[in-house]
């Protein structure tokens, strides 16, 4: 059974202010299935956006794990913000995730599908 999306939310955004990095919720969507989308800030300040996986990532061992996939790397504030702004466009019930956290690798703050 797969968590709901704000349950999983939720966690991430306790767990990784926990580790000392920071985590906010700058849109919330919908409770039960909502799709997530992550806006991660660099340490030279630009910022890398991830969604959903694709369904074809997914494998028989962890089916109901969350994955993400770099959608955008490297890209200005102001153009990760105008991403997501379409991505509401289309999907109103979407959450963003903006997460701030400098000293390793993103892989262990959330699951990044390989490519």
């Amino acid at each position: 059974m797969r968590l709901t999306s704000e349950f999983w939310v939720s966690a991430l955004v306790r767990r990784i202010n926990d580790t000392g990095a920071f985590a906010a919720l700058s849109n919330k969507g919908a409770a039960e299935a909502g799709a997530i989308f992550i806006k991660f800030r660099n340490a030279d300040g630009t910022y890398d956006l991830f969604g959903p996986a694709p369904q074809m990532v997914y494998d028989e061992t962890k089916p109901d794990e969350r994955q993400f996939s770099l959608l955008k790397s490297c890209i200005a504030d102001y153009d990760a913000d105008a991403d997501l702004e379409k991505q509401k466009r289309w999907d109103r019930d979407l959450w963003i995730v903006e997460i701030e956290d400098y000293r390793g690798d993103r892989a262990e703050l959330f699951p990044v599908a390989k490519d």
